[in-house]
């Protein structure tokens, strides 16, 4: 019994100690055949490949786990030797297929993915982006988000092959070569992408040294390229790092930040160079402009650019919204300041609109079409949330500041009643362009009435300083008192008005004599508007031509009966009615006087 017992064990012994030979000898050939296809590389049979890295990793665990064998050692360094060529040949593998497919994205493909209406014109000059385009709509199977397509930067099919590469790097530690290849190739590419779309990194110096219509077009397109790199470059990087690194997010965000850095950088060197550069009044818009385009984004730029490693990413980004909103302030306070001390010579002769005026009134009117981002742009700097009222306060301190200097550009004329038509033009101009506009309702019916009321008033001073001197003529005040000098008439009272034909006579010659020169003098003056020119001219027939009547028919009698009464008698009361629609007609300096 005893030794069947011993003759069973050394049975069971010999059989364990073949099925240990066979588990090692199968090691053996599994390493054998890991080794072939790793000196093959991967780039015929990438998944046979990655497959050998496997079984090597699991050979070094087991024979790990069995160095009771004496050959272990030499099969671990062997296999170890021979893991770290074949990552570095993945490696290798990876820049190429990375680089293979990383390509410049052409400009019209990024329009592709752009809605409808905000595809740049195929007909306007260097594809500038000026209103609705012309370009078909693309039905490639690519999903909308918001009107905007999704890019595909790298083959969907590619993505997977690289997924896998990178985490057997990451398995063997090699994060940082990972990370620095990932960069190096997409990097470069982003920032072309961005140049052969139109992008170009600008300092303040060469901002400062562009013709103001050459940079408007700029900033114009710059709107346009912000809103592409973030909502769909930036965007498609994004996507294809989430796919690549999934499952590792630190070094995700990590590669996402480092190959975007450069690219970001270029696109906000421009704002930062427009924000830094001098301030002029033409440039709040344009400002007000690239800080809207920055607060639509906000949004987007956390979304896309979350986590840790770009940080510094979207701090840049939100600084420069910070920044443009405070140049946008400052500009707004410049504003006010040079609409109260113009000092621009060029003097309307006609005493219409002034250029200043109309600027001004354009300026705000613009305003308006800001309201919201303005509202926005004061709670930047404000924790009242009164922003309307900021609103009204600025717009009002602009008219305050615009009427000022008015009043002091009114002083150049030496005629009172020039001064006074100059000040109804150009109040009349705000009133109305106000009314017409959302100013109305921010300035006010308060504000609407109390300059409707100054420009009826400039409107009689101009009347009392242009029109009383001849008035006077038509008045009977010294004609009927005694003693006519030399120029009576004896015994020649007339319709017994007790003037003499002498006085009368004199009186009709000043007349004429003032009447042609207003007359010539006032039709080169200009009322623009043509409701206020109707009723200025009435207003001044009222008075004028009763007032005529009335002398003729007294003493036109007097001067009929003698000698060329025409010399003096010139005009008709219907004559004055129509010369009098000849005033305020603008007409040119060097036209002969009729």
């Amino acid at each position: 019994m005893i030794r069947t017992h011993a003759i069973r064990k050394a049975h069971e012994n010999i059989d364990k100690t073949l099925k240990a030979a066979e588990v090692i000898l199968t090691q053996f050939d599994a390493s054998r055949q890991a080794e072939a296809k790793i000196l093959k590389g991967p780039h015929e049979d990438l998944e046979s490949y990655l497959e050998a890295i496997n079984q090597l990793r699991s050979n070094i665990r087991f024979f790990s786990g069995n160095k009771g064998f004496k050959s272990s050692d030499a099969v671990i360094n062997n296999a170890n030797t021979l893991l770290t060529k074949a990552i570095s040949k993945l490696e290798d593998e990876f820049k190429q297929l990375l680089a293979l497919y990383s390509k410049p994205v052409e400009p019209d493909r990024l329009f592709e993915c752009l809605p409808e209406s905000m595809r740049p014109s195929s007909e306007s000059p260097g594809n500038q982006f000026s209103g609705k385009n012309h370009h078909h709509e693309h039905q490639n199977g690519t999903s909308e988000i918001g009107g905007f397509k999704h890019l595909t930067l790298i083959p969907p099919r590619i993505l997977p092959l690289l997924h896998d590469l990178a985490l057997q790097m990451v398995q063997a530690g090699n994060q940082q070569q990972l990370l620095r290849i990932y960069r190096d190739t997409r990097s470069s590419v982003l920032e072309e992408s961005l140049r052969k779309l139109g992008v170009e990194k600008l300092s303040k110096e060469d901002v400062q040294r562009m013709q103001w219509e050459v940079l408007e077009a700029k900033i114009g397109n710059w709107i346009h390229f912000m809103r592409i790199a973030v909502k769909v470059l930036f965007v498609g990087e994004r996507r294809v790092c989430d796919q690549i690194f999934e499952g590792f997010d630190t070094l995700l965000d990590q590669c996402f930040a480092e190959c975007t850095t450069g690219s970001v950088s270029m696109l906000l060197s421009f704002g930062d160079a427009i924000a830094r550069s001098k301030r002029s009044p033409e440039k709040l818009f344009v400002l007000l402009d690239m800080y809207e385009i920055m607060r639509e984004l906000h949004s987007e730029v956390e979304g896309v650019f979350g986590g840790k490693a770009c940080n510094e990413i979207r701090e840049s980004t939100f600084g420069l919204t910070k920044r443009l909103a405070q140049t946008a302030q400052e500009t707004f306070g410049d504003f006010e300041e040079a609409v109260e001390k113009d000092a621009t010579k060029t003097a309307v002769l006609d005493g219409t609109v002034h250029p200043l005026t109309s600027y001004v009134i354009n300026y705000v009117k613009f305003l308006f079409d800001y309201q919201t981002t303005l509202k926005q742009l004061f709670q930047e700097f404000e924790s009242s949330g009164e922003t309307n009222s900021q609103l009204a306060n600025v717009t009002m301190r602009i008219m305050q500041a615009l009427q000022t200097n008015l009043d002091g550009k009114s002083k150049q004329y030496r005629d009172p009643a020039l001064t006074h038509l100059f000040l109804m033009n150009n109040i009349h101009y705000m009133v109305r362009s106000v009314r017409r506009s959302e100013a109305k309702d921010l300035l006010g019916d308060d504000w609407v009435q109390r300059h409707r009321r100054v420009v009826q008033q400039h409107a009689n001073q101009y009347k009392r300083n242009g029109w009383s001197k001849i008035l006077q003529c038509l008045s009977t005040q010294g004609l009927t008192s005694s003693g006519g000098g030399g120029s009576a008439v004896p015994g020649e009272g007339g319709s017994g008005s007790g003037a003499s034909r002498g006085l009368i006579k004199d009186r009709f010659k000043t007349f004429n004599a003032q009447f042609e020169d207003l007359h010539q003098k006032q039709s080169q003056w200009t009322v623009p508007d043509t409701e206020l020119r109707e009723s200025l001219r009435l207003a001044v027939a009222e008075v004028l031509l009763p007032a005529y009547r009335s002398f003729i028919k007294r003493f036109g009698p007097l001067v009929e009966s003698g000698k060329n009464p025409q010399k003096y008698i010139r005009y008709s009361a219907e004559d004055l009615e129509r010369m009098l629609g000849e005033f305020f007609e603008g007409k040119t300096f060097n036209e002969p006087r009729r």
